[in-house]
C-alpha cells in the first residue's frame, strides 16, 4: 500500500493523532498507539493492585472485619464481600459501557479510576469491628461495592482502548500488555503483602499493617487520572462520531444486548473460563494453599509472586504469537490444558514440598497466559464499534460476577461441604469445557479489523 492511498480524516487533523483514511484504512501513528497502551496498562495495573491486595490479605481481613471462632467462617465471610463487589459490577457495565459508546473511551476511563482508587482508599480507613462493630464489615461493604461498580466500565473500556488503537497485524501483542499490567499489579500487591507478612508481627498486621496497602492507593489513583487524562480518543470512535455528523445519539440497550446475543453469548463463554482460572490461580489458591494445606502463608505468597512473574515474561510473546497463529488456536490451548492437566497440577500442588507447589501453579500459571494474551484482543473483536464498549461491558462483567468473581466462595463452600481437596482441580475443567464450546463457535479475528472499523495499519506501513 503506497501512502498515498492513505488520506486523512478531517475528525483526526490535529497534530499527533492517529490519521484515518477516506478510503477506509486507519494509519495509527506508532507513538500514540504506545503512549495508549502504556496509560491503559498502567491503569489497569492500579486497578489489580487494589483487587489483589484484597485477596492476599483475606485472612488477616477476616479476622479484623468478621471476628469468630472458626476460620473457615472468617474466610468465608472475607470472600463474601469480596464476591458482593462483582454482584454490581454488571450495573457499572451498564452504566459505563453504554455511556462510553457515547460520550467517548477516554472520559468513562478517567471516571473508572478515580471512583475505583477512592474505593480502595476508603477500606484502608474503615475501622476495625472491635472499634464500632456491625458497622465495620457494613462499610467494608459499602467501600467494596463502590470498586465493584466502577470496575464494571474498567476492563472492557481499557481493552477496547487499545484494540481500536492498535493496528490490525499488532493487536494481540498490544492487547497483551494490558494483562501485563494486572499481572504487575498482583504482583505489586502480592510482593507488598508478602513484605509486610515477613516483617511485621501477626499483631502488627492485624492492629495496623493491612491498612497500608489500601492507603495506597489514593496517590497511585491520581497517577492513573494524570495519564489517562492526556490521552485522546481512539481513531474508531473519532470516525463514528464523524459519520453521525453531531453527537453520538443514544443506543438503546436492548440494541446492545438482544441485537448482539450471539455475540454476548460467546463472550459469556469466553470470560467465563478465562475468569475461573484466573481467579482461582492468582486470588484463591494463597488462601487454599494457608487455609486448607496449613501451607506457610510467607512461602505461598512467595510462589504465586513467581509464577506471577513467569506469566509477566511469558506474557508479550504469547500475545504476539496469537498475531501469528490466530486467537483460537492459542484459546483453545489453553482450555484443553485445563481440562487435561487441572487434577495433575493440584495433586503436585497437595504435595506440598516447595518445590511441587512451583511446578503445579507454574502449569497452571503457563496454562493461564493463553487466555491472557488473547482475550484483551479476542474479546473488543466480538463487537461493532457502535456498541462494542457497552456490550463487552454488560457481557464480561455478567460472566465475571456469575463465575469469576465467586470462584473463591463457591470453591471454599464446596471444599467445605464436600471435605473434597480437588474441588478447585474439577471447577477449572468444567469452565474449560464451556471455554472450549465458546471457542469452537467464534471466528478468527487476528489480522482483521474490528468490526465496524476501518483497517488498520501502522503509519509507516502506509
Amino acid at each position: 500500500m503506497s501512502a498515498a492511498t492513505v488520506l486523512s480524516h478531517p475528525s483526526l487533523e490535529k497534530p499527533g493523532r492517529s490519521g484515518a483514511a477516506a478510503s477506509g484504512v486507519t494509519a495509527t501513528d506508532p507513538a500514540l498507539v504506545k503512549r495508549a497502551v502504556k496509560a491503559a496498562a498502567l491503569g489497569n495495573a492500579m486497578e489489580w493492585f487494589d483487587f489483589g491486595v484484597y485477596s492476599y490479605i483475606a485472612v488477616t481481613l477476616g479476622k479484623v472485619f468478621f471476628p469468630s471462632g472458626n476460620p473457615t467462617a472468617q474466610l468465608l465471610s472475607t470472600f463474601g464481600a469480596f464476591a458482593a463487589a462483582f454482584l454490581v459490577r454488571p450495573l457499572g457495565g451498564m452504566v459505563f459501557g453504554p455511556l462510553g459508546d457515547r460520550i467517548g473511551r477516554q472520559k468513562v476511563l478517567a471516571l473508572t479510576m478515580i471512583m475505583m482508587a477512592a474505593g480502595t482508599f476508603a477500606i484502608g480507613l474503615i475501622p476495625s469491628y472491635a472499634s464500632i462493630g456491625v458497622w465495620a464489615p457494613v462499610l467494608l461493604l459499602a467501600a467494596r461495592l463502590v470498586q465493584g461498580f466502577s470496575t464494571g466500565g474498567e476492563y472492557a473500556g481499557a481493552s477496547t482502548f487499545i484494540a481500536e488503537y492498535a493496528p490490525d497485524k499488532k493487536r494481540g501483542f498490544l492487547g497483551s500488555w494490558l494483562e501485563f499490567g494486572t499481572l504487575a499489579g498482583y504482583i505489586g500487591g502480592a510482593g507488598l503483602v508478602t513484605l509486610m507478612t515477613a516483617l511485621l508481627s501477626d499483631g502488627d498486621l492485624t492492629s495496623w499493617g493491612w491498612r497500608i496497602p489500601f492507603l495506597i492507593a489514593g496517590p497511585m489513583g491520581i497517577i492513573g487520572l494524570y495519564l489517562r487524562m492526556r490521552l485522546e480518543e481512539t481513531p474508531a470512535f473519532a470516525a463514528e462520531v464523524e459519520k453521525a455528523e453531531a453527537e453520538r445519539p443514544r443506543v438503546p440497550l436492548r440494541e446492545m444486548i438482544a441485537g448482539q446475543w450471539r455475540a454476548l453469548l460467546l463472550c459469556v463463554g469466553l470470560v467465563l473460563v478465562f475468569n475461573v482460572t484466573d481467579y482461582m490461580l492468582l486470588s484463591y489458591m494463597p488462601s487454599y494453599l494457608t487455609s486448607e494445606l496449613k501451607y506457610d502463608e510467607t512461602h505461598g505468597l512467595l510462589v504465586v509472586l513467581g509464577v506471577m512473574a513467569l506469566m509477566m515474561v511469558v506474557q508479550p510473546f504469547a500475545g504476539a504469537l496469537t498475531d501469528r497463529v490466530g486467537r483460537r488456536p492459542v484459546i483453545a490451548a489453553g482450555c484443553a490444558g485445563f481440562l487435561l492437566l487441572s487434577v495433575p497440577a493440584l495433586l503436585l500442588i497437595r504435595e506440598g514440598s516447595l518445590l511441587a507447589v512451583a511446578l503445579g501453579m507454574g502449569a497452571l500459571g503457563l496454562l493461564l497466559v493463553c487466555f491472557t494474551a488473547a482475550m484483551p484482543s479476542a474479546l473488543p473483536a466480538l463487537f461493532p464499534t457502535r456498541v462494542r464498549y457497552g456490550s463487552l461491558s454488560i457481557g464480561f462483567n455478567i460472566s465475571v460476577s456469575l463465575f469469576g468473581g465467586t470462584t473463591p466462595l463457591v470453591v471454599t463452600a464446596l471444599i467445605g461441604a464436600t471435605g473434597n481437596m480437588m474441588m478447585p482441580a474439577y471447577y477449572m475443567m468444567a469452565a474449560a469445557v464451556i471455554g472450549g464450546v465458546a471457542v469452537w463457535f467464534m471466528s478468527e479475528s487476528a489480522g482483521r479489523p474490528l468490526p465496524g472499523s476501518a483497517p488498520a495499519v501502522e503509519r509507516a506501513e502506509a
